[in-house]
């Protein structure tokens, strides 16, 4: 057993969001997410059918959901998303890589 890091880089240069896997069972599942400058695609909404507890840890975010609310996050900012709420990942700073933490339950 060693300890890892959250802020551990990454060996690709965040040319796309990188995703990794920290914990997962069959009720929960704990992710790091690093992004720079990435965000959802256009078409189509996130749609989970899990809540989702999100992090940033480093990093600033735009989330806008399906009723066209906008969702500011910073630095040590955390948010609570429901079940079957359609959300996206609207903008992430282009210049610094933006840390997540994102627990599905």
């Amino acid at each position: 057993m060693k300890p890892d890091n959250v802020y551990s880089p990454i060996s690709s240069n965040c040319e796309k969001e990188f995703f990794e896997t920290l914990i997962e069972n069959n009720a929960l599942k704990i992710e790091r997410i690093i992004s720079k400058g990435q965000c959802s695609p256009e078409n189509g909404w996130y749609d989970q059918s899990q809540n989702e507890w999100v992090l940033l840890l480093k990093g600033s975010a735009m989330i806008t959901f399906s009723d066209n609310t906008i969702i500011c996050l910073r630095e040590g900012d955390y948010l609570h998303i429901p079940p079957h709420q359609k959300h996206k990942v609207s903008w992430t700073d282009p210049d610094l890589e933006t840390y997540w933490l994102a627990v599905h339950y």
